[in-house]
């Protein structure tokens, strides 16, 4: 007894010394974790906020949402802003958008550049060998040109489809029927309800003649037509390059730069289309095309 007494003040030392240490182990942990945690919630929101201007062409929805994908996963805040082109011009030379994916130069757009050329920062082309037109299903064998429509009777609304009343195409589709003379009223709609109106005409074989451009996803899945234009009011092919708020480059040169590397080929365009066309839903479909095409986006985006 009273040997074990003589020991019990040390066994209490050595399990307060115990103690002590786990404890001490534990809150240098804690302070580490905590540490970490703020200086990512620093980098974070160093990295900051980019305004992507997204009109509603299904190319213009695929490249702004893969792009919205790939900067948030690098630590990015991004805000997609449906927007009209005139709108988006504007908004780029005011400065309350960062980025606009999709200008076509040098005929479609040109009304656009002379206006805000001194006050937009114009970038690099991303995607190269554009057309647009007028279109008509192919089994309209007797309507290839423009001038074929005149005069024609397989039309009897005399109407064509057209698309957003603020965007390039309709203004020169306007061009088209005063330069062809065509007695054809141009219905504004949208894409979505431009895309509608071919599918209900072509599903039943009815006439039909709609705006439309490649690239886009339909003539994979529609078996359409451009048709002539002998006066060439549409203008010759074309490359789709993106724009930028002045000063953005100083503000975020890491993002100028990735997207001045972007380059998409027509495959590669046309499957990311399909795959958020397929999914329903321009994220879920655009993220598995991300992930299909890791390779292309870290070639992009290397440092």
């Amino acid at each position: 007894m009273k040997q074990w007494r003589r020991w019990l003040p040390a066994v209490f030392l050595g399990i307060l010394l115990t103690l002590a240490a786990c404890g001490g182990e534990s809150g240098e942990d804690t302070s580490n974790g905590n540490e970490n945690e703020g200086d990512n919630a620093e980098t974070s929101e160093e990295k900051g906020t980019v305004k992507i201007g997204m009109n509603n062409w299904a190319e213009n929805v695929a490249v702004s949402n893969m792009w919205k994908l790939v900067l948030e996963e690098k630590g990015y805040t991004v805000e997609l802003e449906q927007v009209e082109k005139g709108f988006l011009y504007e908004a780029l030379s005011s400065g309350d958008l960062d980025i606009g994916m999709e200008i076509w130069l040098p005929n479609t757009d040109k009304a656009f550049y002379e206006k805000y050329k001194e006050d937009i920062d114009w970038r690099e082309t991303w995607y190269e060998g554009t057309k647009l037109g007028l279109a008509v299903p192919s089994y309209m064998e007797d309507i290839n040109s423009i001038e074929d429509l005149k005069g024609s009777d397989a039309f009897p609304d005399k109407q064509i489809v057209g698309i957003d009343a603020g965007a390039s195409i309709m203004s020169l589709t306007d061009k088209v029927i005063s330069e062809y003379g065509l007695d054809y009223t141009l219905a504004a709609s949208s894409e979505p309800t431009m895309i509608t109106e071919l599918k209900g005409s072509m599903e039943s074989e009815e006439p039909i003649v709609a705006t439309l451009w490649k690239p886009h996803w339909v003539f994979a899945e529609m078996d359409l037509k451009f048709l002539e234009d002998p006066k060439n009011v549409y203008g010759d092919s074309e490359n789709i390059s993106y724009a930028a708020r002045k000063g953005l480059e100083e503000d975020q040169p890491q993002v100028v730069k990735w997207f001045d590397n972007f380059m998409l080929n027509d495959d590669q365009l046309g499957s990311l289309m399909a795959s958020i066309n397929e999914a329903g839903d321009a994220q879920e479909g655009a993220q598995k095309w991300i992930d299909e095409h890791q390779d292309l986006i870290d070639e992009w985006t290397k440092e």
